[in-house]
């Protein structure tokens, strides 16, 4: 199969934006009722006619305005066949998984409205029920990227081969890059006072004596207190784990446990725990629990603030440099252990400075000058976290016609990418005529899939 959505991406959408190919529920990006019809089967899997519309115009508003509606359902059909060939298969992935990359999900949106009553008011549905709909859209774009993996494990690029895919790209087509940043960053996450903690714990505490002397059912407390939402719902069960899935306190205490034993109130990364055994086997366990966070909205930034001034201090003073300070002090794991460089979408430390960048990031680079470390800033991290950072704008490179010199990095993952492709673009030639696909007349045109 030659596909007319692999043949549109050229260099420049590959090397600077990527292709879009994870469809999103509807109502994010409000699609309506009207337009709401089947419009292709795969196997088990549906294909609605607002999905379409919505990565469409998803497509347009990053302003890939040369994509067809064509194109855009090829993508969403080749999605759909990963997912039922990854069923066949018995492709899955780890629902814990899942839950936290929801909750970052969630996170997101919600910093993209301010707060969560503004996002509740614009979608009018509560955050529950947005997380519900959410869902089973994120797990199955992490078993999309399951199935990928698994189809293109091992695929492996050499320097000559990077070369050779520079050198095929005709003169005319070499990308002009935009100006080109790196910045580092040292995160301090908020804590919340002993105070908060202490409210937190003792709610969590009489949930615990409620249980054990009043006789209440634990997965009926879950249910209605716990605010880890995806367990909740089946009563706090978080499944079987193996060593290592959970964090360190919460492994540790589930083990010591006898089944049906309660736990005291024990304090993890993400909040505070009550936990209950049900089964253990070797080095496996089955449990449930209740999970109650402290308002991370509302915490002291003075202290953090005052710490980061400090860092930033001797930063100035050459009393320690700005990669030490990062790997030591910062609480972002990722970026501390690049000695504080935010890393770009390929992998490398050079970031666009366009409108692909994040809009408070642009905007603080935007008034530095290069080498110098910003004052102290508000952040908010993934998790949703209030946190505060200093930015360090180490490099700035011109903009330029991309070369092997000076973008190896960028011209790498574009040669692996399509090395990958035409991997896949086999695996869908083969794919195709072991599942049942079906797609409505309306797009008869469009000879997606090499006709079907």
């Amino acid at each position: 199969m030659t596909s007319d959505f692999y043949k549109y991406t050229t260099f420049r959408l590959w090397l600077i934006a990527g292709i879009f190919c994870c469809s999103l529920p509807a109502w994010a990006q409000g699609g309506g009722a009207n337009i709401d019809k089947i419009i292709a089967k795969v196997d088990n899997y549906i294909l609605l006619k607002s999905e379409l519309e919505a990565n469409y115009m998803q497509m347009m508003s990053s302003g890939k305005s040369n994509v067809t509606k064509c194109q855009v359902l090829e993508s969403l059909l080749i999605n759909k066949l990963l997912l039922a060939k990854a069923e066949i298969d018995s492709v899955t992935v780890n629902e814990k998984l899942v839950d936290s990359q929801l909750d970052r999900r969630m996170q997101y949106m919600i910093s993209q409205f301010g707060d969560e009553q503004e996002l509740i008011k614009a979608y009018g549905k509560t955050a529950d029920q947005l997380k519900n709909e959410l869902r089973k859209s994120v797990r199955e774009q992490m078993i999309e990227e399951e199935m990928q993996k698994k189809i293109t494990e091992g695929i492996k690029i050499t320097p000559r081969e990077v070369n050779k895919f520079y050198e095929a790209i005709p003169k005319d087509s070499i990308p002009f890059l935009p100006t080109e940043v790196e910045v580092g960053q040292i995160v301090k996450i908020a804590q919340v006072s002993k105070e908060q903690k202490a409210l937190v714990k003792a709610k969590l505490t009489d949930i615990r004596q409620r249980i054990k002397e009043g006789g209440e059912d634990f997965g009926e407390l879950a249910k209605t207190h716990s605010e880890d939402y995806a367990s909740g719902k089946q009563g706090g069960n978080l499944g079987w784990s193996k060593r290592g899935m959970m964090v360190a306190e919460f492994e540790a205490t589930a083990m010591k446990l006898k089944p049906g034993e309660l736990s005291q109130v024990i304090e993890s990364e993400y909040g505070f725990h009550l936990i209950q055994l049900i089964e253990k086997r070797g080095s496996e366990f089955n449990a449930r629990h209740i999970l109650l966070r402290p308002n991370y909205n509302e915490v002291d930034l003075s202290e953090v603030t005052h710490y980061l001034d400090s860092i930033r201090t001797r930063i100035v003073n050459d009393s320690i440099t700005f990669e030490k300070a990062a790997k030591e002090y910062s609480d972002d794991k990722p970026t501390s252990a690049n000695g504080g460089l935010i890393s770009s979408p390929d992998g490398g430390s050079k970031l666009m400075l366009d409108g692909s960048m994040d809009n408070s990031l642009y905007f603080t680079i935007d008034t530095m000058t290069v080498g110098s470390i910003s004052k102290p800033l508000t952040y908010r991290t993934d998790d949703g976290k209030n946190a505060m950072r200093i930015l360090y704008y180490k490099t700035k490179i011109a903009p330029h016609y991309a070369s092997i010199k000076d973008d190896y990095q960028k011209i790498y993952s574009a040669a692996l990418r399509q090395k990958k492709e035409t991997l896949l673009e086999k695996w869908f030639d083969k794919t195709k005529t072991e599942v049942y696909i079906d797609i409505d007349k309306e797009f008869s045109d469009c000879n997606v899939l090499g006709a079907q």
